[in-house]
């Protein structure tokens, strides 16, 4: 048995390190350890209910509407107000684009790189994916950052700034949008879906999103050949990235982009079969982190978050998530397949959660969300209210804000006790997925996913360990709020 330390991992928000056992030229054991603490729960008791917004955005300046969003989600159940239509509409926006940016810059610059290292020089596609995606010297990465502007550009005209914005209030939010904004957002978002249709899908979103699944296994994409998707559904094809990095096999979403006709993508859980996802069933283990015991496992209502650094038999500043005693995967896939979407569906029925899957259910998010944004951008009424009056929080009370980042499911549970934050817990969506063992000693998602990846002679940084790792976008700064 040979033992590797991964880590630091480049091209991954925040801090990461993976201990693997190897033997045989396998994982057989995974340990994924976060080794930085941060102490935002700490920051934030004693505060005033109000200052929630101001400091959880700053967990992360890639999901800070993110965190936003679902402080405020938080604030108006304590505060029981509901904000206006236009208000939900704007948030979903806001949101979408931070997400929208999220998938898009994670497969240009984060996941494609990797397949344009040397130790893929003799593979046939080589040259073509080097040209295209080497890590800053392709051709992509010079073009999509211009692309990605028209999303922080929505983001600008409906939030003030990103990141970091203060527009999104528990009863709705601060920017009224005129019709003159409408035209500007309606232009940004055409500019984006031009390109993705052109250079990333190359097809209609909607040809993408109805795609036969039975047509992968035939070889064909969904769209032209030089498209950046087909390029990828290639280099899939030949790594067989369908059999790396299979995920534990349930799945969790707390449902995304609510309005007044409910939500895009459903809340649920997948075990074989979608089901109700019932929260009270969440607990947060700390068996295996740096963090005192106390009780035991706790929903995080009732959470508590005290770093012990001496702790015997700890490796991780990560808490381990549990749904009803057991571990989840959160993200796009599980957004998908909970929502039934036909290409993710089969794909999962087949093989599970993989790299190919995880990958592809991101392509299927953006091209459903732009056009969902072209929906609300039209739903928006300027001469109706977009927020409500101010709100007082009584001086005993709880409240919880469950949102779907681009990561996956993120939850702040929060208690108010004689007008202050008494208690403030957060699961991040990464937390769910980079999780460590828990009491029972079963690995988190991504340990699990791991196991069984292949190493080749000498290779000291494994790179299907990298694909797996980075197949699930992780968010470290989020994890170790």
């Amino acid at each position: 048995m040979t033992r590797i330390v991964v880590g630091p991992f480049n091209r991954v928000e925040g801090d990461l390190e993976v201990r693997l056992d190897v033997a045989g030229g396998r994982v057989r054991e995974a340990y994924v350890n976060s080794p930085l603490y941060r102490g935002f729960e700490q920051i934030l008791q004693g505060r005033e209910p109000a200052d929630a917004l101001v400091v959880v955005p700053r967990i992360c300046g890639i999901c800070s509407v993110a965190q936003s969003r679902a402080a405020a989600l938080a604030l108006a159940q304590a505060a029981n107000v509901t904000p206006p239509e236009n208000a939900f509409l704007v948030a979903n926006l806001l949101l979408g684009a931070e997400n929208l940016a999220d998938h898009f810059m994670h497969f240009y610059l984060f996941f494609m790189p990797d397949f344009a290292q040397p130790l893929y020089a003799d593979a046939p596609w080589y040259e073509q994916i080097h040209a295209r995606f080497a890590a800053l010297r392709g051709t992509a990465a010079r073009e999509v950052m211009a692309v990605r502007a028209d999303l922080l550009h929505v983001a600008g005209i409906l939030g003030g700034k990103w990141p970091h914005t203060l527009g999104l209030q528990p009863s709705g939010v601060t920017r009224a949008v005129g019709a003159a904004e409408l035209l500007r957002l309606r232009a940004a978002l055409s500019r984006f879906r031009r390109y993705l249709e052109e250079r990333t899908f190359g097809c209609a979103l909607s040809a993408f999103v109805d795609f036969d699944p039975d047509a992968l296994d035939a070889g064909r994409a969904p769209g032209a050949r030089d498209a950046d998707l087909a390029h990828f559904l290639h280099v899939a094809r030949e790594l067989r990235l369908e059999d790396l990095g299979r995920g534990p096999g349930r799945y969790m979403s707390y449902g995304a982009y609510a309005d007044a006709g409910g939500p895009l993508f459903a809340a649920g859980m997948w075990d074989d079969a979608s089901a109700p996802l019932d929260v009270s069933q969440i607990t947060e283990d700390t068996s295996h982190g740096w963090f005192s015991d106390g009780a035991g496992p706790l929903h995080p209502a009732q959470g508590v978050t005290d770093p012990d650094v001496d702790r015997p038999g700890s490796y991780s500043f990560v808490k381990a998530p549990r749904l009803a005693g057991r571990p989840c995967e959160v993200g796009p896939l599980a957004r998908q397949l909970i929502s039934g979407q036909s290409l993710i569906h089969a794909l999962v029925l087949r093989a599970g959660s993989n790299v190919l899957s995880r990958i592809l259910a991101r392509f299927a998010e953006m091209a459903i969300v732009v056009q969902a944004m072209e929906d609300w951008i039209e739903a928006i009424d300027p001469d109706a209210p977009f927020c409500g009056p101010p709100v007082a929080y009584p001086q005993e009370v709880r409240g919880a804000g469950l949102i779907e980042a681009a990561r996956g499911s993120l939850g702040h549970w929060l208690q108010v006790r004689d007008g202050r934050i008494a208690n403030y817990q957060i699961i991040a969506p990464t937390t769910w997925n980079f999780s460590p063992r828990d009491r029972e000693g079963v690995p988190g998602p991504l340990e699990q996913a791991l196991v069984g990846a292949p190493v080749r002679a000498g290779e000291r940084q494994p790179i299907a360990v990298a694909h797996i790792v980075r197949s699930f976008d992780p968010c470290m700064v989020c994890t170790v709020h």
